[in-house]
């Protein structure tokens, strides 16, 4: 009982001198705070508060002009592997000018919609996160479909398969979890089986879109050669 007590806060027998050495600590605190020369530190502050916001925005900058774009050059990647051909070619599909722009506003686009559910709660922005799952995927297929239509096109596919999606990420915990028992190195290993699972499932989600009228072979590029100009 005591335990619980202290955990609460309400341990001491002496509750005058709990409040007395509290109030000396403040006391203590607040002429150390006053002690410090902020005229002298305001420079220094000012220098570090200014580092600060160049790294976060070069932070920035990185996800949505490079992370984004490579992104989908690594989902193209496994599913061109999982279609039959392997090129590491794929991973810088996005790159090319005459698509780089198209997938770096479409997936600034997607990533806008999660902050904002997110913003929310977490659970609708989890669940919103599977909706947008096949985004990368979409455009892996076509970068010129649109960001309203590759979001929507994300969201149709996977209505009804979002719970399904959710157990296989669970299937993954336990190998993620032995990668991280070898010092993380096995995640490395795991990965690229993670990756060509769910680019499988792209697939299939992809094939079932198609046969249910929700694209066509013409939006997906479904019927382009293998390799990409």
């Amino acid at each position: 009982m005591s335990l619980i007590l202290i955990v609460l806060g309400e341990g001491s027998g002496i509750p005058s001198a709990s409040q007395n050495l509290r109030s000396s600590d403040r006391y203590e605190w607040h002429n150390s705070v006053n002690s410090i020369d902020w005229g002298f530190l305001a420079p220094f502050l000012l220098i570090a508060l200014f580092f600060i916001i160049i790294i976060v925005l070069v932070g920035i900058a990185f996800g949505i002009l490079i992370s984004s774009p490579l992104i989908v050059g690594a989902q193209r990647y496994f599913k061109r592997s999982a279609e039959g051909e392997v090129s590491m070619r794929n991973v810088g599909y996005a790159f090319n000018k005459d698509r780089y722009w198209a997938v770096v506003a479409t997936m600034l686009w997607r990533n806008f919609l999660l902050f904002l559910w997110f913003l929310l709660l977490i659970i609708p922005g989890i669940i919103k996160s599977y909706s947008y799952s096949q985004v990368p995927y979409i455009l892996a297929d076509n970068p010129h479909i649109g960001y309203s239509r590759a979001v929507d096109l994300s969201r149709q596919m996977t209505h009804g398969h979002k719970f399904r999606m959710f157990v296989l990420d669970l299937s993954f915990l336990g190998w993620v979890l032995l990668g991280l028992l070898a010092l993380g190195v096995g995640v490395l290993f795991v990965q690229p089986y993670i990756n060509a699972t769910k680019a499988e499932l792209y697939l299939d989600l992809r094939h079932n879109a198609l046969a249910g009228g929700l694209t066509s072979e013409y939006e997906l590029n479904v019927m382009e050669t293998p390799y990409y100009k």
